[in-house]
């Protein structure tokens, strides 16, 4: 099952692409990372946050993050939001942590086939 769910997971990450294109000569923009799922029926949410709370190293020490929330709706849809100072930095991160037994355990209460990936650059912003 661990493997499903960091396949599925590796084929969002290489179909996430920039949805916009960036002019020459201009530095990138911070990144959302969003990633849609639902956690697996044997999960207890309480060992799940924990998991992804066991990922904050990994993520941090990438050097590129600047924050990231994970919530959940009344349906159950989880949905983790990470935002990166580039979308470079936010495809190698999301490809470096799948090797990661930190992330394989966070990976491994997620319901496979639940996934939805996207990187999309940061165009406004209301502080």
């Amino acid at each position: 099952m661990k493997l499903n769910i960091i396949a599925g997971l590796t084929a969002a990450i290489a179909f996430a692409a920039p949805e916009v294109s960036r002019s020459a000569g201009t530095t990138d923009p911070h990144v959302l990372e969003i990633v849609t799922f639902r956690i697996a029926d044997s999960a207890e949410e309480a060992e799940f946050l924990a998991a992804a709370q066991g990922t904050e190293k990994i993520l941090r020490d990438r050097g590129a993050l600047v924050r990231r929330y994970l919530v959940r709706d009344k349906s159950g849809l989880w949905t983790d939001v990470i935002e990166w100072t580039s979308m470079d930095s936010a495809l190698s991160a999301a490809e470096a942590v799948m090797e990661t037994k930190e992330f394989a355990a966070f990976g491994s209460m997620i319901e496979p086939g639940s996934v939805d990936m996207r990187h999309s650059p940061i165009l406004w912003r209301m502080e």
